[in-house]
């Protein structure tokens, strides 16, 4: 079990997750760290000036931390540059009182196509997935991969049900199957039976595939908002 975070109704799955190796964990953990340190050396001075842009755009806090679930159930902060507004919760919750459709959009996917809390520089940087550049930060603090399923929050659990388990056995990922097969386009289920196959899969042959996989879809913007 997951360090306590299981869904109280969550019904056994049908099967258990594959157990994972110390070779396997050692192994991926160094490509983690070794793809993670090429691309901040190479991204370097671009992410510095994504930094000053994001700040001129809208004052205030350069990075964001959010509290996620990451692997076997830990919390962690997980980084991104800012993309909305200083005050969006409030914004939000404003918007989603008044917005029956928003609301509907928000309770089905957790996202919004037209967010009222996004600044227009950040609608940009959020369109090409910039944003999560600072996630690198993470993979070599240990708390995610550079492949694997995206970080969820508490509320998100209930949503995988008994494959919760699955998702607590790797890192969360960078980038992923969810990442390069329609994004936001694709249900949460489909999601989850994104995950599920990942986990099964897991492999450095798997991760190299999908981290090539990543560029042009993000070049197309495939279900980004």
């Amino acid at each position: 079990m997951a360090d306590g975070l299981r869904p109280s109704n969550a019904r056994p799955s049908v099967a258990q997750p594959r157990s994972i190796n110390l070779g396997e964990a050692m192994l991926w953990r160094l490509f983690d760290v070794l793809v993670a340190s090429a691309i901040l050396m190479f991204m370097l001075p671009f992410l510095i000036v994504l930094a000053i842009v994001t700040y001129l755009g809208d004052p205030g806090p350069i990075f964001y931390r959010h509290r996620r679930i990451g692997c076997r159930g830990r919390y962690f902060g997980c980084l991104k540059f800012r993309t909305m507004k200083v005050d969006g919760d409030a914004i939000l919750k404003e918007h989603l009182q008044s917005n029956l459709a928003a609301r509907f959009e928000w309770e089905r996917t957790r996202k919004l196509r037209r967010d009222p809390r996004v600044t227009p520089i950040g609608a940009i940087v959020r369109k090409l997935s910039l944003d999560e550049f600072p996630q690198l930060l993470n993979v070599l603090a240990g708390d995610m991969s550079i492949v694997g399923p995206r970080p969820i929050v508490e509320q998100e659990v209930l949503r995988y049900g008994p494959y919760f388990e699955y998702y607590c056995q790797v890192r969360p990922g960078l980038t992923g199957i969810w990442q390069t097969s329609g994004r936001s386009d694709t249900s949460y289920q489909q999601r989850v039976d994104m995950d599920v196959s990942y986990v099964e899969r897991k492999g450095i042959v798997l991760d190299a595939w999908l981290l090539l996989k990543t560029l042009p879809a993000v070049m197309l913007a495939r279900g980004s908002y």
